[in-house]
């Protein structure tokens, strides 16, 4: 029987393995600078740039070797806590174990965490850890995931590009995009107006064919949720993205009672399937968007998928296009009807420049197909994730 030998997470670079390349932006892209609503909107000192208030800490990459030498490697977020959570807890304790036994593994850390919670931050470190043990799966039993979890649902995933540079998606061939909302309830009226002029310009560059979304990443409340999604109603948003923060269950209730006929979208700050559980029984939302990465991991997804799938509610990975990790899942999962790509290079950089792994797939005329490599296929070697390390 293969077993675990070895685990260690550490610190890796926030920059790219496989990128990014030479090729110059036309302009700088959308991010350099813009403002985008969020949950510290309200207080004037942090309302402009929101990485002056999130953590610094940086990426985790955590490598699983078996005992006959196979490895896998999986990443998250948020630095020395989650490597901490790894390297002096989770990880010596699953030493020993049987190397494909995912469902027992994920069980196993799932309770190992319970004194403090999986959600939040061991999420994180659960994810790290899964992702490793799936694509060390895969590289024993030379498959790649998404054959293991049941084979392709469809030849392709159809992207949408996330991001503000709406030109260029269109260029790039996507047929769907989701805009950075800028404004929130600390804005008042005015906030009202531009976001509503945002949106219309948008529906007027992009025509009637195209689907639009709006992330509103965790800034409103339920009052102002509602003035804004009736304003939007003339531009047939598919949905409205993440409009609560993310422990106001009972706020995500009322949304849904006072805006019955809106596309509601969330849980990309959710991490256990059992928040998506209570989402579910209560038809609060539309679309689930766990982050494969910080829910648990693919594990966690699957889970997910299946309450999403018994409930008739789509699920559609935070950034699931930009690992991976989330383009298995979304090849294989039924219930995963798009995929999310983040833009955060500026407009004229070609996507195989900003590659995370080297010859990782990315979207062609807002399609995708990863490659059938063993594991998730990262085309990197143990040098390649030598030099990643912060």
């Amino acid at each position: 029987m293969i077993t675990i030998a070895r685990i260690e997470a550490v610190a890796i670079r926030s920059d790219l393995v496989g990128g990014p390349g030479t090729t110059p932006g036309r302009r700088p892209p959308w991010g350099a600078g813009a403002e985008v609503a969020g949950p510290m909107s309200r207080y004037p000192r942090f309302k402009r740039d929101r990485s002056q208030w999130r953590p610094r800490w940086p990426a985790v990459g955590c490598l699983v070797t078996a005992s006959d030498g196979t490895w896998g490697f999986g990443v998250s977020r948020y630095g020395s806590p989650v490597i901490d959570v790894v390297n002096e807890h989770l990880g010596p304790l699953l030493i020993g174990e049987p190397a494909l036994a995912t469902e027992r593994l994920w069980d196993m850390m799932m309770r190992m965490a319970s004194p403090y919670a999986a959600t939040g931050l061991a999420g994180y470190a659960i994810s790290a850890l899964d992702l490793a043990l799936w694509d060390l799966k895969g590289k024993i039993l030379g498959q790649p995931v998404y054959a293991l979890i049941g084979g392709p649902a469809r030849p392709h995933v159809d992207c949408y590009a996330t991001g503000n540079d709406t030109d260029w998606h269109m260029e790039l061939g996507f047929r769907a995009t989701k805009l950075a909302c800028p404004h929130g309830p600390a804005d008042g009226l005015a906030g009202l107006d531009a976001n509503e002029a945002l949106v219309a310009k948008t529906r007027a560059l992009i025509g009637k064919d195209v689907e639009l979304m709006l992330d509103c990443w965790m800034a409103f409340d339920v009052e102002y949720a509602v003035r804004l999604a009736r304003r939007l109603v003339p531009y047939g948003l598919r949905w409205m993205e993440d409009c609560l923060l993310p422990d106001d269950l009972d706020g995500q209730d009322a949304l849904r009672r006072r805006l019955p006929e809106a596309g509601l979208a969330t849980g990309e700050h959710w991490y256990v399937p059992q928040t998506f559980a209570h989402a579910a029984a209560r038809r609060a939302v539309d679309i689930f968007q766990p982050d494969i990465g910080w829910a648990c991991g693919l594990t966690g997804l699957l889970r997910i998928a299946a309450i999403g799938d018994a409930a008739g509610i789509a699920v559609i990975p935070h950034a699931g296009m930009n690992t991976p990790y989330g383009q298995h899942f979304g090849l294989a999962v039924p219930g995963s009807p798009m995929g999310e790509f983040f833009l955060g290079t500026a407009p004229g950089i070609p996507l195989a420049e900003t590659r995370l792994f080297p010859g990782m797939a990315v979207p062609e005329n807002g399609r995708l197909v990863p490659p059938d490599a063993p594991g998730f296929g990262l085309a990197a070697s143990l040098d390649d994730l030598a030099a990643m390390r912060a």
